[in-house]
């Protein structure tokens, strides 16, 4: 496409789409100077997105709360009332219990579990958000970096192998170990809203979107962590990659239709979930966790009738689906509410469920079998699940 041509799709575009202020929208999710930078930052990068692929969006809409996590991760946090979450799983695939905790010989074991601020939790006098935590059964929280609870919504990441964070503020992208120490800038002019930051399998590298000041230089691909060497891979159609464990897949949500897409690191060999888009059930921008293989995927399915996604990202998950067919996996839930999935490399997964006011940490096998769970802390209630880590 020549600029000229781009230029008269942008003009008729603007005449066709009712204007939308993202960035007065985005700031009503917090009082905080600081993140309203980052916010207005972020709602440029996306309106040239937008533009270019002729999808109008909005930016972090009223979401549903949690409640709030307590100031610090060792203590306790008394219950606090809350509306129900938007991200409520009304359409939960069934979820036959599968017998006590530890029934299963498995050797599925969890791994640590990175936590940070929730949506429904920014502007709030909230110092826990302030930082990421990680947890694993058997131990207490233990507090990592600190970051802006906006970029730890927006766009944080923690590698696989659980050593690094990346994360992208005020269009700079930053690593650092994931205890805060070692940070550096690998680049600038990056996307902090739609396309990653993603990590590779390997932890070496990440999916990232490259942004400036012509719509039509938009760019994704991959950064190299220790040399800073970008590699451009095909435009995208669509947000937030991610990663098969075998390094084999990109999953992301399409804003065409609310599809979900697989295709090759690469951008070859693309194809639609069935199911997902058109007048069927749909998805926009909430794609969660891709297993090993590809072949199961957790997401947040809407119905027609309910209100559509946005561009930020979202990690609330209420279905598992078989990207071959587009069912619904079933998960031994035990009649709880689901709320997050992430898969493990060896292909278990961490599932996240409420009861009330409580949350809790399943195990599943690769087999769909229950293998143990065990009750979150109750200071990291008001926080959501951003990756597990090996």
């Amino acid at each position: 496409m020549n600029d000229q041509r781009l230029r008269l799709d942008l003009a008729e575009l603007a005449a066709e789409v009712t204007p939308v202020d993202l960035r007065d929208r985005a700031l009503r999710t917090s009082r905080r100077i600081g993140i309203q930078r980052a916010v207005a930052t972020s709602a440029a990068a996306v309106v040239m997105l937008a533009a270019a692929t002729g999808t109008a969006f909005a930016i972090l809409p009223n979401r549903g709360t949690d409640p709030l996590p307590a100031t610090t991760p060792s203590v306790t946090a008394s219950p606090s009332p809350s509306a129900s979450p938007t991200a409520s799983a009304t359409e939960s695939p069934s979820a036959p219990a599968t017998g006590d905790a530890g029934a299963t010989a498995d050797a599925a074991t969890f791994g640590r579990v990175l936590y940070g601020a929730h949506p429904g939790t920014l502007g709030e006098d909230n110092k826990a958000a302030g930082h990421l935590y990680s947890w694993q059964p058997g131990d207490g929280p233990k507090r990592l970096l600190a970051i802006d609870p906006l970029v730890a919504v927006l766009n944080a990441a923690v590698s696989p192998n659980g050593r690094r964070v990346a994360w992208v503020e005020d269009d700079a992208l930053w690593v650092s170990a994931a205890d805060g120490s070692g940070k550096r800038k690998l680049r600038t002019g990056v996307d902090g809203q739609c396309w990653g930051p993603t990590w590779s399998p390997d932890s070496q590298r990440l999916t990232i979107g490259t942004i400036s000041s012509d719509p039509g230089a938009y760019r994704t691909g991959t950064i190299e962590v220790s040399s800073g060497r970008f590699t451009e891979v095909g435009p995208a159609d669509g947000c937030h990659p991610v990663w098969s464990g075998d390094g084999r897949t990109i999953a992301y949500a399409n804003g065409s239709g609310g599809r979900v897409i697989l295709a090759s690191p690469t951008g070859k060999g693309k194809r639609a979930i069935p199911g997902l888009g058109g007048d069927a059930r749909y998805s926009c921008f909430d794609v969660a966790s891709l297993s090993p293989d590809g072949d199961r995927i957790a997401l947040y399915r809407r119905g027609p009738d309910m209100e559509s996604g946005d561009v930020a990202r979202e990690l609330d998950a209420n279905v598992v689906l078989d990207t071959r067919t587009g069912k619904a996996v079933s998960l031994p839930l035990g009649g709880r509410e689901l709320r997050q999935v992430f898969f493990q490399s060896d292909g278990s997964t961490v599932v996240r469920v409420r009861s009330g006011e409580r949350y809790t940490l399943i195990l599943v096998d690769e087999n769909g079998k229950k293998v143990t769970e065990q009750a979150e802390p109750s200071s990291l209630k008001g926080m959501q699940v951003i990756g597990v880590a090996d």
